[in-house]
């Protein structure tokens, strides 16, 4: 017998344990990245650059890209709330906007992250590439936390902003960790 769809004698998942089951799905796929990228070997060379003039300049326009997919998808996901001052109601098109240049960004970054843990490892050199490395792990841990947050039902109404939170903050210092820093060493048109 159900009762408001939950089987009886069972009790829902609250929405907190369910925020937190995302978060720790996110820790679990962060650490193993990180674990295998420091235990992995690297190869120390480029298997492909996309027609870009080397492995550098590829990682750092391709996640300059995909930050400027995030960046829309923070405007759209503040319109879709109604936080976006002045814009009214969000039209139909921002939905699908939103999703579509999630998942843009996201496929953009994963010729930069097979190149880092494939070709570099877990790097821990400086505190610049310490910091990278670290970043490189939480923006896929967050990622996973927001996709699987996502399909969840009866979350906290502060779980997905936070996620996506997550997800923005992780690539912004990303970006600013490597594609910034590389942009300052060789110059911008570097292509």
């Amino acid at each position: 017998m159900t009762v408001n769809g939950v089987r009886a004698g069972r009790s829902p998942v609250s929405g907190t344990a369910a925020a937190g089951a995302a978060l720790l799905l996110g820790v679990v796929v962060a650490v193993s990245l990180g674990v295998y990228a420091g235990a992995h070997e690297p190869a120390r060379r480029s298997l492909f650059t996309l027609g870009f003039s080397g492995t550098l300049p590829m990682k750092a326009w391709l996640t300059t890209i995909a930050l400027l997919f995030v960046v829309v998808q923070l405007v759209t996901a503040l319109w879709m709330w109604g936080r976006l001052p002045g814009a009214g109601s969000a039209p139909g098109f921002v939905a699908p906007l939103h999703r579509w240049s999630g998942t843009t960004a996201f496929v953009l970054t994963l010729p930069v992250a097979f190149h880092c843990i494939w070709s570099l490892g877990f790097a821990h050199d400086d505190s610049r590439v310490l910091i990278h490395s670290l970043l490189g792990c939480a923006f896929y841990g967050a990622y996973a936390t927001k996709m699987l947050g996502l399909r969840l039902r009866g979350l906290p109404g502060w779980a997905l902003p936070v996620f996506g939170s997550m997800v923005l903050v992780s690539l912004v210092g990303l970006w600013l960790t490597a594609s910034l820093w590389f942009f300052t060493q060789s110059g911008i048109p570097h292509v």
